[in-house]
């Protein structure tokens, strides 16, 4: 008969052998980024946290073709749409201080706000239900057959006063969801009426200084500079052209934080741990939005479930909880799995991969594991 030493022997060594055929070689993450490895080219930085563990991080490619510095865990990509997230936290924390609630509208923020924002609620604006119209397309339309070259870059105020000369949204608030970069640049216009300070500043003082994300910065031209900087390129028929700036590249609130996979480590050790939030505040940010007359979907007319700053449609049946950017030269993504207690971040400065799909090629390296 099997002694207790023997039984307890046994049962370690069948748990290690489980999670040692769990795991996933450096190898097999190499393959998925092949493409990408280059000292002449642009290419990504790659995380992958596993149990609460960084179990990979590599960058591929150079940061510009200029110096062709090689991409390293420390280098500092336009996050783009990935930073709607930030903002999101930025609200969730001035309703934990009582200074906001998602409930108010926008015309008690900004009082001097036409008539149609007296409907939009701070929630409406966070999972995009507030119908407010596309600032791309209004600023677009302030410049007509101007050259993109030529066209002055927009900030966050100048978004919500391109929004004040409007006289009505596109859909009553609520009714229906429809992605809005608009919403968020005007909730890091919020954020700095309520909190008196800078959305940079708020951002800096709440959320990066506690994490000790220390090279993660919302990027202001002429007032600060982004350390280890990668620069957005796109590829065409004369090879890669260095495209880094947009008119709208300026917006903070919709997409202008740059960070780095090391710092974005603590960004998902804080969520994971709950180091800013409660489980319980988190918990409208990880609901989807149910809209009045017609249910969520994306312009290609899938289904979709939004929360605040976050996507939660689900993967394979794996819970999930993502977000993608996209911007002129960077493509973006963050994949987690919190019941696999899985995360994988690809940022690139190229824009002719999709790092979302090779982000979830690596999820299924693990999730069918």
């Amino acid at each position: 008969m099997p002694t207790r030493f023997g039984i307890t022997a046994l049962f370690t060594v069948l748990i290690l052998s489980a999670f040692c055929s769990a795991q996933v070689s450096s190898t097999q993450i190499d393959e998925v980024f092949a493409s990408l490895k280059s000292s002449n080219a642009p290419g990504a930085a790659v995380l992958v946290i596993r149990h609460e563990h960084v179990v990979f991080r590599r960058g591929y490619g150079v940061t510009d073709l200029r110096t062709r510095h090689p991409i390293e865990p420390n280098t500092n990509f336009r996050l783009a749409s990935f930073t709607k997230q930030f903002t999101a936290t930025c609200i969730m924390l001035l309703v934990h201080d009582g200074k906001v609630r998602y409930d108010d509208r926008l015309t008690d923020i900004f009082p001097e706000f036409p008539a149609y924002g007296k409907a939009i609620t701070i929630r409406n604006l966070l999972n995009h239900t507030s119908g407010l119209p596309d600032y791309e397309d209004l600023l677009m339309a302030k410049y007509p057959n101007t050259p993109e070259g030529n066209i002055p870059q927009i900030l966050d105020a100048g978004v919500l006063q391109l929004l004040e000369q409007q006289s009505s949204g596109k859909f009553p608030p609520g009714s229906e969801w429809q992605y809005s970069n608009s919403g968020y640049a005007v909730l890091a216009m919020v954020i700095e009426k309520v909190s008196g300070k800078p959305f940079g500043q708020f951002l800096q003082d709440r959320i990066f200084a506690p994490l000790k994300m220390n090279n993660t910065f919302a990027y202001q031209k002429g007032k600060n500079e982004v350390p280890h900087r990668a620069y957005g390129h796109t590829k065409d028929k004369d090879g890669w052209r260095e495209t880094d700036q947009s008119p709208t590249s300026a917006v903070l609130g919709d997409g202008g934080i740059y960070s780095s996979i090391d710092d974005l480590a603590k960004w998902d050790r804080a969520l994971r741990n709950h180091t800013l939030l409660t489980d319980a505040e988190m918990q409208p940010a990880l609901t989807p939005v149910q809209p009045a007359a017609h249910p969520a979907k994306l312009p290609n007319g899938k289904p979709v479930s939004y929360g605040f700053g976050w996507f939660l449609d689900p993967y394979q049946g794996h819970k999930r909880m993502s977000h993608n950017g996209e911007t002129i030269g960077f493509l973006t993504t963050i994949q987690r799995f919190p019941d696999d207690n899985l995360t994988v971040i690809v940022l690139a400065n190229r824009t002719d991969k999709d790092p979302e799909q090779q982000a979830l090629k690596l999820a299924d390296l693990y999730l069918k594991k």
